[in-house]
Order: structure tokens, then C-alpha cells, then sequence
């Protein structure tokens, strides 16, 4: 399911260049608000909620969420420099030329995310749900994909080469539409994308 060119949610607040280096966000919520070039730099939050959000021109540098939800927001031109998400929400989300250096993802729901036309060479996700994922075009490179589930997600024209796959469901994957040269995957996996390939994959 593709989520290209979908409009950023509508917001009734608005806070502006603040510098909330190192704080502490957790257990705050925050709905229907726009963040204008903030600075997250080093916030270690658990279980802050951010709903209908929007996040322009901001730096999350080393930045880590813990059981934290941002569900429908976008981010726009925001830096994500080694920023990590532990068994956070992140569904229906939209990453628009956001930078993702050392990104890294461990466990929780991102279905329905955009990340299409990402850079995410040599990020880590690992035992991420990504149901219809929109990962059209992103650059996968070199990129840690483990464990995790990509089933309905749009892979179309995704360079997955050299990407470590293993565990993760590539029963969405066309290989005549991604590139996936040199990706690591499983026996079992590689049985799958035989099938998709055409091939009677026997015992």
C-alpha cells in the first residue's frame, strides 16, 4: 500500500526553534501539534505519545524512544542521526528527506510507515512490524533487516542489495522490481523468492 502523496495531518499548536536538549519527554502527550527546527538532541524518553504530529527542520541526534508512540506524524528534513526506537509505535507515519546515519529500530509496529525514497544504507531494524510499509525506491543498501514483517509492503524499485534479510517476510518482495543482489537471506526465505521467481522449488 503505497502512501505517497498523502497530506501531513492537520495541526492546532505550534512550538517553534526550543531547545529540549537531553529532556526527558516521558509519559508526555502531545496531540495535533507542529514542531518547527527543535532541537531532541539526546532526549531519552519512555513511553512518550505523539499523535497527529508534525516535525519540521529538527535534530533528533542520539536521541532514544522507549515504548514510545508516534502514530500519523510526519517528519520533514529532520536529522535522525544515530537515534534509536525500542518497541516504539509507529504507524501511518511519513519520513520525507529525513537523514538516518546510524538509525536504529529494535521491535514495535511501524505498519503502514512511508519511508519511500529513504536513504537507510547501513541502518538496523530488527524484529520491526511493517505491514504495507511504503519502501518504494528506498535505498536499503548494506542495511541489518532482521526478523521482521514486510508482508503487503510496496518494495518496488527498493535497492535491497547487500541487506541482511534473514527472518524477516519477503513474501511481498518482486525480485523482478527490487534490487537484491547480494542480500543474506535464508533457505527457507530463498524458497520464497524462487516461488515468486517462477521456479518449482522441490525437496
Amino acid at each position: 500500500m503505497s502512501t505517497a502523496g498523502r497530506r501531513p495531518p492537520e495541526t492546532t499548536a505550534i512550538v517553534r526553534g526550543e531547545d529540549w536538549y537531553g529532556r526527558d519527554l516521558s509519559g508526555r502527550r502531545f496531540s495535533s501539534t507542529a514542531f518547527h527546527d527543535m532541537d531532541f538532541t539526546e532526549a531519552e524518553s519512555t513511553g512518550v505519545w505523539f499523535e497527529d504530529c508534525t516535525f519540521h527542520a529538527s535534530s533528533f541526534n542520539c536521541s532514544t524512544f522507549i515504548d514510545a508512540a508516534f502514530t500519523n506524524c510526519t517528519f520533514n528534513q529532520c536529522n535522525l542521526f544515530e537515534t534509536a526506537f525500542v518497541r516504539s509505535k509507529c504507524i501511518g507515519s511519513a519520513f520525507v528527506g529525513c537523514t538516518f546515519s546510524l538509525f536504529r529500530v529494535s521491535g514495535g509496529d511501524w505498519s503502514f510507515v512511508s519511508l519511500a525514497a529513504a536513504d537507510l544504507r547501513g541502518v538496523s531494524l530488527s524484529g520491526v512490524r511493517l505491514r504495507e510499509a511504503d519502501l518504494t525506491g528506498a535505498l536499503c543498501s548494506g542495511a541489518t533487516l532482521t526478523d521482521s514483517d514486510l508482508s503487503g509492503a510496496s518494495l518496488r524499485g527498493t535497492d535491497l542489495s547487500g541487506c541482511d534479510l534473514r527472518g524477516s517476510d519477503l513474501s511481498a518482495l518482486d525480485p523482478f522490481e527490487a534490487k537484491i543482489s547480494g542480500a543474506v537471506i535464508t533457505a527457507e526465505q530463498a524458497a520464497v523468492v524462487a516461488a515468486r521467481l517462477g521456479l518449482d522449488v522441490r525437496g
